[in-house]
């Protein structure tokens, strides 16, 4: 069904976000050169990590009614 694939690119593209919001991981870190790379800024990143939390709810919710809904398809047609 179309709806299943919009909501599994949008799992999709919530998945890269959160892989690209990954930088708060290496706050703390030096570099190879011995520099410290404390330049990360942490509430964009957390706004980040919140936002693509949030994308995952909202598309699980609807992938769980889209199931509702074919299940009540299916039970009308038997």
């Amino acid at each position: 069904m179309e709806l299943a694939s919009i909501a599994l690119q949008g799992l999709q593209q919530a998945d890269v976000q959160l892989g690209s919001a990954g930088k708060i991981a290496s706050l703390g870190g030096s570099a190879s050169a011995g520099v410290n790379i404390d330049n990360v800024d942490l509430s964009a990143e957390v706004v980040a990590l919140m936002t693509a939390k949030n994308q995952f709810s909202a598309i699980l919710g609807t992938l769980k009614t889209l199931d509702e809904v074919q299940k009540h398809a299916i039970d009308l047609m038997a």
